[in-house]
């Protein structure tokens, strides 16, 4: 995860939730070992008529495989075969803290932080607090427009209500996980399971 928290600033996540039905179509499109480009051309071709409107674009396309690579094949297949709706969420969470670094260090430095210390409404604020102080290290950050941070932090709190993590009146959640997604978790990156409020850290099984 280390490598995850140096990476720079993608916030392309601007462009909508979760987007879990589209993610779903992509998912199944996708022949394991291909690359994703070939996915996207596939979803533009044949598999666009399935697809709902927002997903039609490409660069709506690139995000949900941006998103969707970040997951392992074995994580992809539970997400298809096995995961019910609250998993399937909760794995698009993941992968989207694990493609959007701001999103991952707001999952972990201000929603699990508030959780830990019993502050469970959220405000808008929260995100503005955080940006600016990421903003102070990064120029490109700094440079967003008013009107820009204003798109991300809409798209990142629609993420929090449609993963279930934030309640419709604004409050932090405790995440509710499958055992054997959390076991997935776990062998992947344990200290991931911090993503999701509520739910205890494990140490990775030797």
């Amino acid at each position: 995860m280390s490598g995850e928290r140096r990476q720079r600033y993608l916030m392309s996540f601007g462009l909508g939730g979760l987007l879990v039905n589209e993610s779903l179509i992509v998912a199944r499109l996708h022949v394991e070992g291909e690359p994703w480009k070939r996915t996207i051309g596939r979803a533009m071709g044949e598999g666009a008529t399935s697809l709902p409107k927002i997903a039609s674009n490409r660069r709506t396309l690139r995000e949900i495989t941006n998103r969707l690579e970040r997951l392992s094949p074995e994580e992809r297949r539970f997400l298809l075969q096995e995961a019910d709706r609250t998993d399937q969420r909760a794995l698009l969470w993941l992968a989207a803290c694990r493609a959007y670094r701001f999103v991952g260090e707001f999952a972990l430095e201000v929603i699990r932080e508030r959780y830990l210390s019993y502050q469970f409404d959220l405000p808008l604020e929260t995100f503005d607090i955080l940006f600016d102080a990421k903003a102070e290290w990064d120029e490109w950050l700094a440079g967003l427009s008013a009107s820009t941070r204003k798109k991300l932090r809409q798209a990142l709190f629609r993420m929090l209500r449609e993963s279930d993590i934030l309640s419709a009146d604004g409050r932090i959640q405790s995440a509710l996980l499958s055992p054997r997604l959390t076991g997935l978790v776990q062998s992947e990156t344990p200290g991931e399971l911090a993503f999701f409020p509520g739910i205890p850290l494990m140490e990775r099984n030797t």
